[in-house]
């Protein structure tokens, strides 16, 4: 197994998370709930918010440096 695989398996990885973790953020409007302030009461919901965005933007810049990388053919053998 060459690096170049071994990177394409990291970037398969990192595009299946960034799925993943974009699909369990919550989304950014309050709605209703909004109105009567009932959103600042849970402060762990903040938090887990906050770890997603930190993972998400951590697996984006891993995957794009990757593509960059991949795409570009820096690591392919000279003929």
């Amino acid at each position: 197994m060459n690096i170049v695989s071994v990177l394409q398996v990291i970037w398969s990885l990192s595009a299946l998370g960034l799925v993943i973790f974009v699909l369990l953020h919550s989304p950014k409007g309050d709605g209703i709930g909004g109105i009567g302030g009932q959103a600042q009461l849970f402060t762990s919901a903040k938090s887990a918010e906050t770890s997603l965005n930190r993972i998400t933007w951590g697996l984006s810049i891993v995957f794009m440096g990757l593509t960059v990388i991949l795409s570009a053919g820096w690591l392919a053998p000279k003929l």
